[in-house]
């Protein structure tokens, strides 16, 4: 009877110790935010600009979690995600002190660029350690000058946008562009980026004309659609618009039979609803179910954000934060973006390589990298600053 006792003592230790054994890790991705965001003010949500977020992110973070579920449990790892809505920018640090009693290393950062550059700055040192995923800036700076080894960028860069609409429009024989440029700086940015694609891919800017949206009368020659597009010696109308109100108006309103592209009209797009391959309408409904919107550009950045922690803690379960970022530097790490092609960040910048949709409203129309664009290694590195061209100088 004393050695049956024994017995089942010993079978309720084994059970026990199988049980802390089964007990999942716990691995949180804090998707951070700000509340007077000004591109989700209601206004901007109501007008719902092309290319602009249609509303936040934690949707799609949530859904590449759900997704990877049963692959982490494998692995013995539980991905859990948690909402950090700032107040304000002096929230940061107090948020940083939270997250870093939670054990929490991963941020997806859904920010406007002064808060980017402060969550980036701060954020390893007040984490001990962190990896930080953009989801929504296209600055070109955030992967140049301003890049870090810790910082990630699953939204794809202004000059990668403008290099898909460049093989377009090359592809297509539109060369003579007439270029309208905004008074915004995010509209110079564009304008920039347009100017060293159209270099690279043999377009010809024969023109660059201003514009303004102005109630002042004497400034009313600057938001005359005819009268900015009167010239007839171009074959396509490309606008400059990072706010999406002037660009709405031009499609239609030239005075000349000219295609608009850039910020309205034909879009290069990070992901597009009507996607009818690769997965991409399984990912639409899934998406559509679960936030009551359709999938947007800054969405699926969120969506294979979360897919990449996931994919690298499979890859290395016990890895530390700073093995982790190496390896999805690497380049060797790839993801299925639903998109065609297999994905990899970019080791001198951090960008994810990715294709992008050529696409209007209602369709898509192409997929860049473009059927006979070349690249000695890798064609997704024909979309942005390629090695050699990038002023990023922080390696790992």
């Amino acid at each position: 009877m004393r050695r049956l006792a024994s017995w089942a003592l010993g079978l309720g230790w084994l059970g026990a110790q199988a049980s802390l054994a089964a007990t999942p890790v716990t691995v949180t991705v804090a998707v951070i935010s700000l509340a007077d965001d000004a591109r989700y003010a209601p206004r901007r949500l109501e007008r719902a600009y092309p290319g602009h977020p249609q509303g936040r992110p934690w949707d799609a973070a949530r859904l590449a979690a759900d997704e990877a579920a049963v692959e982490m449990q494998m692995a013995g790892i539980e991905l859990k995600i948690r909402e950090v809505l700032l107040p304000d920018l002096q929230a940061l640090p107090k948020a940083l002190s939270e997250l870093k009693a939670a054990r929490v290393q991963h941020l997806l950062a859904d920010l406007p660029m002064p808060a980017m550059r402060q969550l980036v700055q701060t954020a390893p040192a007040a984490l001990g350690g962190a990896m930080v995923f953009n989801a929504g800036l296209d600055e070109d700076t955030l992967r140049g000058e301003q890049c870090a080894v810790h910082l990630l960028h699953t939204y794809p860069s202004q000059q990668m946008f403008s290099d898909a609409l460049a093989q377009y429009l090359a592809a297509r024989s539109w060369r003579k562009v007439l270029l309208l440029q905004g008074p915004q700086p995010g509209d110079q940015l564009q304008g920039d980026a347009l100017n060293r694609s159209a270099r690279r891919y043999g377009l010809k800017i024969i023109q660059t004309r201003p514009f303004k949206l102005s109630g002042d009368p004497r400034e009313r020659d600057l938001f005359n659609t005819r009268l900015l597009t009167a010239d007839r010696d171009h074959e396509v109308v490309a606008v400059m618009d990072s706010q999406g109100e002037f660009a709405r108006t031009l499609p239609y309103a030239t005075q000349w039979p000219r295609p608009v592209a850039g910020a309205n009209g034909l879009m290069a797009q990070v992901w597009h609803p009507q996607w009818e391959r690769n997965g991409g309408p399984q990912l639409s409904r899934r998406f559509q179910k679960l936030a009551k919107r359709p999938m947007q550009g800054h969405d699926w950045a969120a969506w294979i954000a979360v897919k990449a922690v996931a994919a690298v803690l499979v890859d290395e379960p016990k890895a530390s934060i700073a093995q982790q970022l190496k390896r999805l530097r690497s380049g060797t790490l790839y993801l299925d973006g639903f998109k065609g092609p297999r994905l990899s960040f970019r080791p001198w910048d951090g960008q994810l390589r990715q294709p992008l949709f050529l696409g209007h409203g209602d369709g898509v129309v192409g997929l860049a990298p473009l059927e006979g664009v070349l690249h000695p290694t890798e064609v997704l590195d024909t979309l942005g600053m390629d090695e050699k061209e990038s002023a990023c100088r922080q390696r790992l």
